[in-house]
């Protein structure tokens, strides 16, 4: 037991390298692909600390290599999400037990080690399993995942020292307590920053976690359960497991110690999720905590004051950069008719000399698509907007598989503002431009608010500032991260924190003291240091 109120170190976003040629930092994340590329590696499960094997290997290729193999990993199946429980459930009374300041030292450990000795190995796993550029791998694997737990750490201190007031002779507190149960954190492919996020969110604040990681992250997963073990964390705090969504959710939420769930992934299966929890909901021991981060359609709107190029080049970077497949990319545009041909000029300069390819080639913008089920998917949107009447593909439209999943980067433009792919989350590198008339202003900021189901991120375009108040108003609730004159993409931990409502998630915003909230149940305790002896008031008194 310690005495002293600490304070935790001062948070900081890590800065991001630019990885230039002559570099060092491009030396070493460039050997390093070559040792990754190397070897063949397997990864098992973590349970318990333990390093479990199964009899079933699923392979992992880079998706812009799929030729090649980097490894296998071991997928279990509900006898291992019930030892992943049960692990979970053994650790927690310690766990809890453990001073903040200990949970705290093992995370900030964490992240000092993730923006340095392993801030190459981190960076190309995710560049070779989840096929991003080293710019995108460094925003997301080292300084975002660092930022998070930094930042998070900094979050808990202050929801600890919120404290109510208290009279004379009274001492009032607020205790925060860790959930009652075992959190369960579904992660996915695309962010290996949110892979890390998700389960650590909820472990710093006292909780136990059971953590599916998406297949097509496992090759990365296995770095960051390296770097908790390395940073100090117990065994079983947060178990590692490799099964299908259906058997983890079969055994996970009939559970009566379930205490909660952190997702980040589709709209479709969240609500899935939500509605299997309230089937279920007379087995939990407590109402578990639902917090997610769904699908989104995000928006740029441009008004006819707006900077030409400021707008060429959001479009070009929101929709593009790591192939389109960020919940916050850019899908659908609407550009008034007085500016679009010199965006679309400037968009044309810029996708002629875009290069896609295998991202360990630092020149290229692109890498792949995720997996097939995604290729397959675009390139049918892309091959009946061939064919729609109200549809043309003025750039891109191509795509092949034979090495790797590579869908260029593509921009439909459509006459109908509420064509499929203007509605449709589509998650690759399509964008879809509706051109409108200048004075129909109000009308499309309508259509923007109203189109979709969808309510993640969204940028507004103006010189005009009664425009932009305009636009602030009518998109209110049109999306949870708001960007003015800037693409909707590139939320960072402590400035911008991310989240959405409607069919975008439950908006408990990541990277902020109030996602951290929703992992902890409070207990008010009031002590009395002159507690009455008397059962009567003075207003009983007849005289």
């Amino acid at each position: 037991m310690y005495s002293g109120f600490f304070k935790v170190p001062a948070p900081f976003n890590e800065v991001v390298k630019t990885y230039a040629p002559g570099t060092p930092e491009r030396k070493e994340v460039k050997a390093m692909l070559a040792q990754m590329r190397s070897e063949e590696i397997e990864v098992p499960m973590v349970i318990d600390g333990q390093r479990v094997k199964t009899d079933k290997k699923v392979r992992m290729a880079p998706p812009h290599d799929t030729k090649h193999t980097l490894g296998y990993f071991y997928q279990g199946g509900e006898e291992h999400v019930k030892m992943a429980i049960d692990a979970a459930l053994k650790a927690r009374c310690k766990w809890q037990s453990l001073e903040w300041s200990d949970r705290a030292a093992i995370f900030l450990k964490a992240a000092d080690l993730i923006s340095g000795t392993y801030r190459a190995k981190i960076n190309a796993a995710t560049m070779l399993a989840q096929s991003k550029t080293i710019v995108q791998a460094e925003i997301d694997s080292a300084c975002e995942f660092a930022d998070f737990l930094r930042f998070n750490v900094y979050y808990m201190t202050q929801i600890y020292s919120d404290q109510p007031t208290s009279d004379h002779g009274i001492w009032n507190r607020l205790e925060y307590r860790p959930l009652e149960g075992f959190v369960y954190a579904l992660t996915p492919f695309n962010f290996t920053a949110i892979a890390g996020n998700l389960p650590s969110s909820a472990a710093l604040m006292g909780n136990v976690v059971v953590w599916k990681a998406s297949n097509t992250q496992i090759f990365a997963a296995r770095v960051i359960m390296e770097i908790f073990e390395e940073a100090g964390l117990p065994e079983g705090v947060i178990n590692l497991v490799f099964v299908p969504g259906p058997t983890a959710g079969k055994v996970i939420f009939s559970h009566p110690e379930f205490a909660g769930i952190h997702y980040t992934g589709s709209t479709a299966v969240f609500n899935t999720i939500w509605k299997t929890i309230g089937d279920n909901i007379n087995n939990y021991k407590s109402f578990p905590k639902i917090v997610g981060e769904t699908g989104g359609k995000d928006f740029i709107i441009a008004h006819k004051t707006a900077d030409v190029k400021a707008v060429a080049t959001a479009m070009v970077r929101g929709a593009f950069e790591y192939q389109g497949q960020k919940c916050s990319a850019a899908s659908r545009a609407y550009i008034p008719s007085n500016i679009w041909p010199e965006v679309k000029a400037l968009m044309e300069k810029d996708l002629k000399v875009i290069k896609m390819g295998p991202v360990e080639d630092f020149t290229n913008f692109m890498g792949a698509v995720i997996d097939q089920a995604s290729f397959d998917k675009l390139s049918l949107f892309i091959d009946n907007a061939k064919k729609d009447k109200e549809a043309e593909i003025i750039f891109g439209g191509n795509y092949d598989k034979s090495n790797g999943y590579f869908i260029e980067p593509t921009v439909i433009l459509t006459t109908d503002p509420h064509y499929i792919t203007m509605t449709e989350e589509l998650f690759g590198p399509v964008l879809t431009v509706y051109v409108y008339e200048p004075e129909q202003w109000k009308e499309n900021l309508k259509l923007v608010d109203t189109s979709t189901a969808y309510s993640l991120t969204g940028a507004v375009f103006a010189r005009d500032r009664y425009a932009i108040e305009e636009a602030n108003v009518a998109l209110r609730n049109a999306a949870g991260n708001y960007y003015i004159n800037d693409k909707p993409t590139g939320a960072v931990v402590g400035q911008q924190p991310f989240g959405g409502a409607r069919g975008s998630g439950t908006n408990d915003k990541s990277g902020s003291y109030l996602n951290l909230l929703r992992w902890v149940s409070p207990r008010t305790i009031k002590e009395n240091f002159n507690p009455p002896t008397d059962y009567g008031y003075p207003s009983m008194l007849e005289s």
